[in-house]
């Protein structure tokens, strides 16, 4: 069991990301409309080895913090990387597949932070 709440683990998703020149870097909210989790974070990288470097470090940091993924998924490809902490969901894209898909537009009706590096 982690002593980080369910915000404070997505916001060190966040944090993890931007760490390793993720960018775009959002947490959306959607507890209040969702059962899937309560909190998504989307990063986007430039190259499938970037996108994999970023999962890399967030899965090595929530690690360090007794936190696992129950899942992981899009891996091998790296345009799309689920991975799935229960309350926290984590994408990690390369730009055009996250344009693609528009998450942040299909939970538009959620409360979004933007993370920064400044």
């Amino acid at each position: 069991m982690s002593a980080l709440s369910v915000r404070e683990q997505a916001h060190l998703a966040g944090r993890l990301a931007l760490e390793k020149k993720g960018f775009d870097v959002k947490i959306l909210k959607v507890k209040e409309v969702s059962s899937v989790a309560d909190y998504f974070v989307i990063a986007s990288g430039e190259a499938d080895v970037h996108v994999k470097a970023i999962v890399r470090a967030i899965e090595e940091g929530l690690l360090e913090n007794g936190i696992k993924p129950y899942h992981r998924e899009g891996y091998t490809q790296g345009s799309w990387v689920l991975l799935d902490y229960i309350d926290v969901v984590v994408h990690i894209f390369l730009e055009p597949t996250r344009q693609f898909y528009a998450l942040e537009r299909l939970w538009g009706d959620v409360p979004v932070e933007e993370l920064s590096d400044h």
